[in-house]
This record gives C-alpha cells, sequence and structure tokens, in this order.
C-alpha cells in the first residue's frame, strides 16, 4: 500500500522530479518490484483513453457507439439491433447507465455479440456490466484508427514511466477494456495521479481538466452513491477499484491518495477499514 499526502513540496511516484508537490509517506509491502492483475481497474483506463481521443478531436461521447464501429461489422447487424443502439451513446456506455447488458462478453466475436444482446436503451439505470466498458474501448480504437493499447503505451503509460503492462485482447483483437491487466502499486498510483492533478503529470497534461472533472464527478447514481466515467463515488472523494481489493482511493479536498492491490474473494470490502487505520498510523 502507498499513501501520499498531496500539496508538501514531494515527489512523483517513481520519480525523483516533483509533481505539483505530492509527497509518499508511508509505504506497505511490495509496491514497485511484482505486478498484479487489476481487474475492472482496467475501465479507468479506458476511461483515460477515451478521454484523450476526445479531447484530440478524433471521439464524441454524445455520439453513438455505432458512429466508432467498422462498416464490416456494421453492415452486418440486424436492423433490429441497429435500432437500438443508434440510441446507446459513448456517454452511456462509459456511466454503466444501459440496461440489458450482460456481465462480460462472449462467443466467437465478443464484438458482434454484444452489439446484439437485448438492451434497453430508454431506461438509464445504473447496470454494470464488462460489455460497456468492452465497447467504450473498441469504439476509442476504431474512432482513433490506432491499436487502442500502442495508444495507451505512445499517451498514457510512457508518459507515465509504465513499461509494457500486461494486458488482454478479444478474440477480435480489441484491446479489452474492461479487464485483464496488470500494474504494480506504484504504478496505478501513478494513474491515480493523472486524476488528482485533473489530467497533469509531473507537469504535462495527458488529460483535459474537463473531461477528469466529469469523469470524476457523479454522472449516474448507483447504490454506492454514484458513478462517473468508470470511476466510482467514495465518500468526499472518488476510487479506481477491481473487484478483489485493488484500489486506488483519491480525496481531493483533503490532500490524501491511497493505493493499494490485494486479492480477497470475499470480504473485500473490510480492506478500506484497515486502509484508514494504517492511514492513522501514517499521521502519527
Amino acid at each position: 500500500m502507498e499513501v501520499y499526502y498531496i500539496g508538501h513540496g514531494g515527489q512523483a511516484a517513481g520519480s525523483d522530479k516533483p509533481c505539483s508537490g505530492q509527497e509518499r509517506i508511508c509505504v506497505y509491502g511490495d509496491t514497485t518490484a511484482h505486478r498484479y492483475p487489476i481487474y475492472s481497474a482496467t475501465k479507468t483506463i479506458t476511461s483515460l483513453a477515451v478521454g484523450m481521443a476526445a479531447d484530440e478531436g478524433k471521439m464524441d461521447i454524445g455520439r453513438s457507439v455505432l458512429a466508432y464501429i467498422p462498416e464490416k461489422t456494421l453492415s452486418a447487424l440486424p436492423e433490429e439491433a441497429k435500432e437500438r443502439y443508434r440510441k446507446v451513446t459513448i456517454k452511456r456506455l462509459l456511466t454503466m447507465s444501459v440496461p440489458g447488458f450482460p456481465f462480460r462478453p462472449e462467443g466467437e466475436s465478443w464484438l458482434r455479440n454484444s452489439l446484439q444482446y437485448p438492451v434497453e436503451p430508454e431506461k438509464t439505470v445504473f447496470d454494470y456490466s464488462n460489455v460497456s466498458a468492452y465497447l467504450a474501448g473498441v469504439a476509442a480504437a476504431n474512432a482513433l484508427e490506432e491499436d487502442l493499447y500502442a495508444y495507451l503505451q505512445r499517451r498514457l503509460f510512457q508518459p507515465l514511466g509504465i513499461e509494457n503492462p500486461p494486458f488482454q485482447r478479444c478474440p477480435d483483437g480489441y484491446f479489452y477494456g474492461a479487464s485483464g491487466m496488470e500494474l504494480t502499486v506504484n504504478e496505478l498510483s501513478r494513474i491515480g495521479f493523472v486524476l488528482m492533478d485533473e489530467g497533469l503529470y509531473q507537469g504535462t497534461r495527458i488529460l483535459s481538466e474537463k473531461y477528469v472533472k466529469e469523469a470524476c464527478g457523479i454522472q449516474q447514481m448507483n447504490r454506492e452513491g454514484g458513478y462517473g466515467y468508470f470511476v466510482w463515488k467514495y465518500q468526499d472523494g472518488f476510487r479506481i477499484s477491481g473487484k478483489w481489493g485493488q484500489r486506488c482511493y483519491i480525496f481531493p479536498s483533503r490532500g490524501l491518495m491511497v493505493t493499494y492491490l490485494a486479492h480477497m474473494e470475499e470480504d473485500s470490502g473490510q480492506l478500506a477499514d484497515c486502509m484508514w487505520e494504517m492511514i492513522g498510523d501514517c499521521e502519527h
């Protein structure tokens, strides 16, 4: 686990360069030597890719996902499916607000199958699914006309000093934007810094402040308190989250960020209680 206080003139994660006053004040366990699965925390990275594509003018999150699907795939879809998915915007995918998707994509062609589920875009409710993140990633790749992992390497991972992180592809060859990546704790902290510093990393603009504020704000209510663009609301801040205890908690008003990677298949929520205890220890 890594605990950072921001605003004390410290150093950026994994760097000897000052970065907006970031200071790592406590480290527990292995945070740099080994990478671990981050599961659904991958979705936040997909959101950053969408945001960067939008910042470059290559993608409009208000447009239908069908605007960013290859013509060959689009022409093969039944008219009924086209009619439904025309109403599904990229923003609706980012906010998990389209009911009717299964939990994960499946079949020989994840893309073809993901565009034929009986979704109900007329309803706007929180309905968590890996398919939403997968389609958002596919759409970004087609909007950019570039493999999404290659784009992330160039625009995100290299500027953050993250070298060739493991990832997963779907049977169609696309970057799987919902899960499958592996990072160290420190590398996930670097992703968190981009959000904490409203799109900057070590003074370099990675993502627009506008997109970060939208992504980390409440766009869709849910029982956890709210959801942004593949980012969860948490207390007076927000979090990047994987299913079995992969977390980066960011509290801008407190100047506090905490990152840890665990693998607890049951009761992973208890880790948050331990986190607050450790923060208390760091402060004394």
